[in-house]
Order: C-alpha cells, then structure tokens, then sequence
C-alpha cells in the first residue's frame, strides 16, 4: 500500500506532519478527515523519500553495502526479516537510512514483499538490487544474493573511489595550471608590454593577441562556454543524447577501453552470481542486463537473451558484436559447453577488474606527464614571447 507524507493543521490551529498509508490520495484524504486533520499539502511517497525542498535524498552506496551485509547476517542467523529490520534501523546512525528502514518495515508488515517495499526508495535501493533481491525472495535464497550485493557495491564502490582517486592530481593540476596561465596573460604579460618598443617578433604578437581577446571578449567566452555547457547537459539528458553519450563512452580514446570493461565486468558478476543461485538463465539476463548502464551493452545482451531463448548459444551474440572482447566470449563459450557459466563468469569478473585497475593506473601516470609538458609548453611559449623582444633591444643598443 503507497505511503503519503502529510502536512496538515488540527483544530487547535497547530501543525502536524507524518506517513499513513492508503490505496489511493482521496482514501489518504478521507484518512485525514477520520484524524479531524485539515490537510495543508499531501504527496504520494514517506519522509524518506524528499527533504523539505521536495528533492530525494541519497543514501551512500556504502552505508547500503554495510546495510545488506548485516541484513545478510541476521537472516542467516536465523533473525526473522521483520526483527532484522528492527535490529537494522535502531543500530543505524544515518537519518535517511533510518527513516526508509522505518518504511521498509512497515510496509513488509502490512504484506509487501521485502522487493516491493525496498522498490519504493530508489534513493537508496537501486532497481537492479531490488530485482536481485526479487529473484532471492523467490528462490528462496535471499541471505545469498544480499551477501553477494554488499560484495558486489564494495567492488564497485573500491573502483569507482580508485578512478576517482587517481584523477584528483591531474584535475588539481590543470586547475593550478590553467589559473596561472590565466594569471600570466591578463596581469603579467600586460605589464611588460608597457616596456616594449618597435618592431616585435610574431611569436610576441601573438601572445599579445590572446591578451587583448581576453581583455575584451573573455566574459562573452566565458558566457558562451556555460551556454554551451547546458544545452549540452539537456541534449544528453534526451534519448538520442544518451545513445550518442553511450556510444562515445566506448569509442572515446584510452577511456573507451577502460569503460567498456568495468560495465562488462559488472553485468558478468551479476549474471553469474545469479546462476550461482538457482536463477533460470533467462531472468538472470533480464536483471543483470540492466547492470551494464550503456544502452549500446544492453541490446547486444537483449539480442544475446533472444538467442538463449531459441535453445542456441549465449556467446554467439556477444561475440558478433565486436564490444566483447573475444578472449572474453571464448570464456563465456568454453563455460556454456562445460555446464559451469556461473563460476567462469565470476572469473571473468575478477580477473577483469583488476586489469581494469591496473589501466586506470597506466592512464593516469601517463596522463600526469602530458599535462606537465603541456602547461609547461605554454608557460615557455608566454615567456619566450617576453624575452625575445626584450633581447632584440639589448642587441640593437650594442
């Protein structure tokens, strides 16, 4: 049954809030009516779910992973859900994440499945969790699929902070970089220009240029280059944006690579930590074929499931689509003959992610160096442009 965060007044004037349940607004109205409420406004959806701006808030994935690891625990244990639960959310420190327990538990009380409930806060349950968590409810293996979801974000979570990581020295780099070139061209080189005289060398003329372009239109580019940023940023948030962003995801140069097999990577655990659980191959295609994140992976896994679903191989498709790498497909073909996909799709998994870090490590030493070249090019440039007048003078007055 939906939830409804309420705001209302009560015959006294004063104002009271909270989360009932009902079918639908009107009966959450007439609920309110029942109260002697006055309601002031009503949403579908509990306190968890906006703050007082309206926006949902986050829940970190690593509190999540924490979260089902313990869930994990206590049902092994032999802790019925609703008493885990409990457990869960007095144990909790995070106030969104003990508010959507709060709503989790009452709803699995009132007859939601744990998936149903968890699936109304996708602010802190992904929907390819809550489909994992589906598929274990119905299995009958639910203590499993929590413990390789928690092992599974970790993964994630480890990579993604890596990536993130690694890519904190060259950002500050280029920012230092580009704000003291910046720095250069609008204050120094302008103070020595007072200085120079005659004829200059083209090199001088052109550095000069970029400063009076500056002077003059830099707030106009600076104008222009937000302008761009946001119709950019809506063109990719519309459906053919995102398919051009996807496709250049795995096409982009040293980063195409790297992209392509984390979400290989991704979707090859989740599938094989399915079929490690009893899942019928074809359920676990259409839930770990959502785990890919790029649409370009996912209707070459939808033409994959197709093909599964004719009797014929799940190989075939994957390698025909050329984003596959082909030692990886051979592997997938090997496993479907050998009757143990489930564990050499974990392999692949494995494997692949640490080579994927170790890219992620190559990239960005290299990275590091190019940019250090190429602002220190641009600062020799500026002052080779000052001193090669300034020499000039010397000479002619000899």
């Amino acid at each position: 049954m939906p939830s409804f965060t309420y705001t209302a007044r009560n015959t006294e004037g004063g104002t009271v809030t909270g989360v009932l349940t009902a079918e639908t607004q009107q009966q959450a109205l007439h609920s309110l009516d029942e109260l002697a409420l006055f309601p002031v406004e009503i949403r579908e959806g509990g306190k968890a779910q906006a703050g007082a701006s309206g926006r949902k808030k986050k829940v970190r994935t690593t509190q999540v992973a924490v979260l089902y690891s313990q869930f994990a625990d206590l049902l092994r244990a032999g802790v019925p859900a609703l008493r885990s639960l409990d457990v869960l959310h007095r144990q909790t420190s995070n106030a969104v994440l003990k508010e959507v327990l709060q709503e989790v538990r009452e709803d699995l009380a009132s007859g939601y499945t744990l998936a149903d409930a968890m699936d109304k806060h996708p602010n802190a349950f992904s929907p390819l969790h809550v489909s994992m968590i589906r598929a274990g409810e119905k299995g009958g293996f639910l203590e499993d699929v929590l413990t390789r979801i928690a092992i599974f974000t970790e993964r994630q979570n480890d990579l993604r902070n890596k990536l993130v990581g690694a890519m904190m020295y060259p950002t500050i780099l280029m920012t230092v970089g580009g704000g003291i070139i910046i720095f250069l061209l609008t204050v120094v080189v302008p103070r020595v220009r007072e200085f120079l005289r005659g004829e200059l060398p083209l090199m001088t003329k052109a550095v000069f240029a970029t400063c009076d372009f500056l002077k003059l239109h830099g707030g106009a580019v600076a104008g222009a280059v937000v302008v761009l940023a946001l119709l950019l940023w809506g063109f990719l948030r519309s459906q053919q944006g995102r398919l051009l962003f996807d496709r250049f995801q795995l096409k982009a140069p040293m980063m195409g690579k790297i992209v392509t097999l984390v979400a290989i990577c991704r979707f090859c655990r989740i599938l094989g930590t399915l079929l490690h659980n009893g899942v019928p191959i074809l359920q676990s295609l259409k839930i770990a074929r959502d785990s890919a994140g790029n649409r370009l992976l996912m209707e070459v896994i939808d033409d994959a499931t197709d093909n599964v679903r004719k009797g014929a191989s799940l190989a075939s498709p994957l390698g025909k689509s050329t984003l596959f790498p082909l030692d990886i497909v051979d592997m997938i073909a090997v496993g479907e003959e050998s009757n143990n996909l489930e564990h050499v799709l974990v392999t692949i998994a494995d494997s692949y992610e640490a080579r994927t870090a170790r890219n992620i490590d190559l990239m960005v030493r290299l990275l590091e160096p190019l940019l250090l070249v190429g602002m220190a090019a641009v600062v020799a440039v500026i002052a080779v442009a000052l001193l090669l007048p300034i020499l000039t003078m010397s000479t002619g007055a000899v």
